[in-house]
């Protein structure tokens, strides 16, 4: 038999993300494609990571990770989720929470289990399921204020079907699932005996509406696998500081894989996420909401103004627009064009559904400094003449 890559790795393809992001990176442009959130990190995680390394903690952890950092979260999920965790046997340190995410697949799933996406999804999500050869189903919400009804739950579960996939608030819709949807949801996972794999980690990130952990609801603490982490909230996405909270009976098994394939978060970073989850006060998670708030609408007003209607998002930081007016067949077509008359990167529609749901769909992120938005959004606003002549008319006939 000829050398050849494994089924697995013929199934799992780039992340459109990524390959934006390497586009944007050729015409040196703005990337609002990936959601790298380049704004400051916070003094006392920065100082706690520092003074880590200077104190020597630069060697392997526990696999869970260290006490501090785990102790941290329990605290911290106590006071923010309603969530009680026992810091040494429910609470993992794990390399971001897409490292959390694969390592819980893995010890929960088998081989063909089904499992329900919520889309559009996030692109990882799907192709974690993939890797670990599981089978994904999919409820489709439904734009602009992405609904779903529980009829749409049942109409997909099958007597395979393991688990199901929340993210609220949700990239890439920005939707934030509502105490009513999260009732459904549960009552759904308790009726057929589901696990509900919940990624939080746009949970500081809320415009309109309330975050919910729905671990908290009845029922649902021992059949809940709830991931999030430090990436966006202390702009930190390279340091891979993410954790899993979960009741032990599942713990044991998500560590055991989880030092199998990453054997441990980075130690002195571990102890900078620590050091700002104790120090920094409530208002540094408000002041999260009103600064981004405020990039989100100066995003969205101007995409309306070039006639890229966008769905407005309620938590998370990107935004879902109506790209139909730009030429192209494809959505990776019309998020190319942009790139190249604009030099601003965005995400393919296509990215996040399995079907046809996104081509007519364009990804942008405000994860940014104030400056480079508001560059962005000069250059999103001059067009070059071709593309206003090809815009105006389907404006002015409605066609958006």
């Amino acid at each position: 038999m000829p050398l050849s890559l494994s089924k697995r790795a013929a199934r799992t393809v780039q992340s459109e993300i990524r390959a934006m992001s390497v586009a944007c990176e050729k015409v040196q442009g703005i990337n609002l494609a990936q959601g790298v959130c380049d704004t400051e990190v916070p003094a006392p995680v920065r100082e706690g990571a520092n003074q880590a390394m200077d104190q020597g903690i630069n060697s392997y952890t526990r696999a869970e990770g260290l006490a501090p950092i785990r102790q941290a979260i329990a605290e911290k999920m106590r006071r923010f989720n309603g969530i009680e965790c026992d810091p040494e046997t429910e609470v993992i340190v794990g390399s971001g929470a897409t490292g959390a995410f694969y390592a819980a697949c893995l010890a929960l799933f088998n081989p063909g289990d089904e499992v329900i996406l919520f889309e559009p999804y996030y692109g990882y999500h799907l192709n974690t399921l993939v890797a670990v050869e599981a089978v994904p189903l999919y409820v489709t919400l439904r734009a602009p204020d992405w609904k779903f009804s529980r009829e749409d739950l049942e109409r997909t579960v099958t007597l395979r079907t393991r688990a199901i996939v929340l993210n609220s608030p949700a990239n890439p819709s920005g939707k934030i699932f509502t105490r009513e949807e999260m009732e459904w949801i549960a009552a759904f996972a308790k009726r057929h005996d589901l696990f509900v794999f919940t990624d939080e980690i746009y949970e500081y990130f809320v415009y309109e509406g309330q975050h919910i952990s729905i671990a908290t609801l009845p029922g649902m603490r021992e059949r809940t696998i709830t991931m999030s982490g430090y990436s966006k909230t202390f702009s930190i996405t390279g340091w891979r500081i993410g954790y899993t909270v979960c009741d032990r009976r599942w713990a044991q098994g998500i560590t055991y894989f989880h030092d199998l394939i990453y054997v441990c978060a980075p130690a002195p970073l571990q102890i900078g996420v620590a050091e700002g989850i104790r120090q920094l006060p409530e208002s540094f998670y408000q002041e999260i909401g009103k600064e981004y708030i405020q990039k989100r609408d100066l995003l969205c007003n101007t995409l309306r103004e070039i006639g890229l209607t966008p769905s407005v998002p309620n938590g998370a930081y990107y935004v879902l627009a109506d790209a139909s007016i730009l030429p192209g067949k494809t959505s990776r077509d019309k998020a190319m064009y942009l790139l190249h008359e604009t030099g601003v990167a965005s995400v393919a529609g296509s990215a996040f559904y399995h079907g046809e749901g996104g081509e007519n769909l364009i990804r942008f992120c405000f994860a940014k400094t104030d400056a480079e938005l508001a560059e962005a959004c000069r250059r999103l606003r001059t067009f070059p003449e071709k593309f206003k002549s090809q815009v105006s008319p389907l404006i002015s006939a409605g066609k958006r």
